[in-house]
């Protein structure tokens, strides 16, 4: 159990920006998060995946939008905890699934 999450002092750029990562198994691709001021997200070279809405609340970030495959398009919240967040980092983690982010 994690007794204490450390968030970074977040500097004046906030959470809002485009983060990426690389792309699992690809060279050379990355994709990510959009997050624009007012809590509107798009997602980063992930067609399937389509982030429309984020909300921070303390030290979690909360993600909403559309699941598209296979004819079927479901929509979505998933909230993941902020692990780490500084001007140019950002790391997310939900279970054993921890996401690091670099500011685009």
């Amino acid at each position: 159990m994690i007794a204490a999450v450390s968030i970074t002092a977040c500097g004046s750029h906030g959470i809002e920006g485009r983060w990426i990562e690389p792309v699992p198994g690809i060279e050379g691709q990355v994709q990510g998060i959009n997050l624009e001021k007012g809590g509107k997200a798009s997602s980063i070279n992930m067609a399937t995946l389509q982030y429309e809405n984020w909300e921070r609340q303390d030290d979690r970030l909360i993600l909403s939008g559309k699941s598209i495959g296979n004819h079927v398009t479901i929509p979505f919240s998933d909230t993941l905890t902020i692990v780490n967040l500084s001007d140019k980092n950002l790391s997310l983690k939900r279970g054993d699934l921890t996401i690091d982010y670099i500011r685009e």
